[in-house]
């Protein structure tokens, strides 16, 4: 595997890292793909010759990028069918969903009512979770209103037309 282009090692080193994460090696290496190849739409043919992997690999994959958000489908001008390409926010939009934060929190706020309160014997586990998911549930908006703010700064717009503030929110 050392005799692989740029663009296919990255993809299968998207696929160890992803792979450490507990998801599918396909997952990874179609993402990775999807990350730096040229052009940015491929099709199901390409992604299975460019990385070495089954129709079915890639079906399963690509419908596990699409329904995480992560990649989108994209019309094939001139071809019947559709291609495949990341949605360029896709990171942003999924990591600032401050739905599966709360969701966290109040799990663990059951489970300190579960042993007793967050002072109880054997809570610190429940309240640490609890705190940092809090945390991150109110800290999250600011951050991805601060990167917002910097890519507009640096020229870089793309992110401004998606919904991640919390209404009332201004730029940082």
């Amino acid at each position: 595997m050392t005799d692989l282009a740029p663009h296919r090692r990255y993809a299968e080193d998207a696929a160890v890292v992803l792979s450490g994460l507990g998801l599918p090696p396909a997952y990874g290496k179609l993402l990775g793909w999807l990350l730096v190849c040229d052009p940015p739409q491929q099709t199901s043919g390409q992604l299975a010759t460019a990385l070495g992997l089954s129709k079915g690999s890639v079906s399963t994959g690509m419908r596990m990028l699409e329904s995480s958000g992560f990649a989108r489908r994209a019309p094939v001008p001139g071809h019947r069918g559709h291609a495949y390409e990341v949605t360029p926010d896709a990171i942003i939009r999924i990591t600032a969903e401050p739905t599966k934060f709360r969701l966290f929190r109040e799990l663990m706020d059951r489970g300190l009512e579960i042993v007793g309160g967050p002072d109880a014997p054997g809570a610190e586990r429940l309240r640490v979770m609890r705190d940092f998911y809090a945390f991150v549930e109110r800290e999250l908006p600011t951050l991805v209103a601060r990167f917002e703010a910097e890519q507009l700064r640096a020229g870089r717009p793309g992110t401004e037309s998606t919904p991640l503030r919390r209404k009332g929110e201004a730029d940082g």
